[in-house]
């Protein structure tokens, strides 16, 4: 009983390794303009004369209506996969999802790792698009009534082969790069940023509030774009703190009771979630909404576009836009995730809080607690300081040790 118990334990440690370590490749489709760069030559134009990559492309832009998107080179890496299969049956059908798609995986061999990743943040855009209704944490096939649930790209054996692939090219000395956290000095560049002369007052007010939600809250960019006014609960007159709700998150999609309080920050006002609250109701004005998204886009007048939210797509350019005009060489490091893990890291290193709490706020599982070490460090994390880490360790930790 027991070694059944242990391997079903394992069993689970397993999976949520599986899930974090997707996560954290989830994190490079932040940056995958830069880490796509050298991946061109593995996705050449379609060639006129091919009849298979002429259909191919003629499927693509019938589906992908994203003009942002069919423009960028995910659309050449999907009509490479609609060519490849169809050249191999001109029966198949690119939008035929069975228990087989997730084996669909060859073609490729021997790319460079970057060239994987490029081709699985495509291929999850492609399946997202034409099957817009289902979850997109998830895969799962119901042998009993032959259904298919979730999306391909996130099954167990993808989530293998990218494990197992990483683990192959870091052994050959290509080593992939984790998105690398957002520090508190980080993030009080990114308020200054936002808030430099002449900047427009919306995309400031809407930018810093929404850089600050998902860092003090440990976010994921598709949860900070789906906050609504709903989801945010201040109590008449108090004027400390206020509380944040989720309706669903990827851990948690029938529903979650997890709640946050933030508080008022006077000793740090460039983090404080009450002022960007505040600057967030000055941008809709006295007739705002009671309901819809907690973050609109703000046109080039000023004025807040109601049926317009913020995307992931848009937080993650203009992120890359404010670390490039403050200057940083090592912008290309960085995504939307850098505010989930550089959170983490801000409550430890400068909160003092514990792992526990950590988990608790974040709202993991033990289980999922036990992956946690991949926020917490990354090597290309911020590590010129190392040597002194011993001597800025708070005076009332080093007594504990003394």
């Amino acid at each position: 009983m027991a070694a059944t118990e242990k391997g079903l334990e394992e069993g689970k440690i397993q999976d949520e390794a599986l899930k974090l370590y997707l996560e954290e490749e989830d994190s490079l489709a932040d940056v995958i303009d830069t880490l796509i760069t050298g991946s061109f030559e593995d996705f050449p134009e379609a060639d006129a004369s091919d009849p298979a990559a002429q259909h191919a492309a003629e499927i693509a832009r019938a589906n992908i209506t994203d003009a942002n998107w069919y423009d960028l080179l995910h659309s050449r890496i999907i009509k490479a996969y609609i060519a490849y299969h169809l050249r191999r049956n001109p029966k198949w059908s690119p939008k035929d999802v069975n228990s087989k798609t997730p084996n669909h995986d060859k073609g490729f061999e021997g790319r460079k790792y970057a060239t994987a990743i490029s081709t699985r943040t495509a291929l999850t855009f492609w399946y997202r698009t034409i099957r817009p209704n289902e979850s997109v944490s998830e895969w799962r096939y119901d042998s009993s009534s032959n259904i298919c649930y979730g999306l391909p790209t996130r099954s167990r054996r993808v989530s293998e082969f990218m494990m197992g692939l990483e683990k192959t090219k870091a052994r050959a000395g290509e080593i992939s790069n984790s998105a690398r956290a957002l520090s508190l000095k980080d993030m009080h560049n990114l308020h200054d940023q936002c808030f430099r002369p002449g900047a427009s007052p919306g995309d400031t007010r809407w930018g810093i509030a929404a850089y600050l939600f998902a860092w003090l809250l440990l976010l994921r960019i598709e949860e900070v774009v789906r906050l609504e006014i709903g989801s945010i609960d201040i109590v008449p007159g108090e004027r400390e703190c206020f509380e944040v709700r989720l309706k669903t998150r990827k851990s948690a999609q029938t529903g979650i009771t997890h709640v946050w309080v933030l508080h008022a920050n006077d000793s740090d006002p460039m983090i404080c979630p009450m002022r960007a609250l505040i600057r967030l109701g000055m941008l809709y004005g006295e007739n705002a909404p009671l309901s819809g998204s907690l973050f609109l886009r703000v046109n080039k007048y000023g004025a807040v576009l109601q049926d317009a939210p913020v995307t992931s797509t848009i937080l993650s350019r203009a992120l890359t836009t404010d670390l490039q005009d403050l200057g940083y060489k090592s912008w290309a490091l960085f995504g939307t995730h850098s505010f989930r893990r550089g959170g983490c890291q801000h409550r430890i290193k400068d909160n003092y809080w514990t792992v526990d709490m950590v988990a608790a706020w974040g709202g993991w599982s033990q289980v999922e607690a036990i992956t946690m070490f991949r926020y917490f460090y990354s090597p290309n994390d911020n590590h010129e300081h190392m040597a002194e880490y011993d001597r800025n360790r708070p005076k009332r930790q080093r007594m504990q040790y003394s």
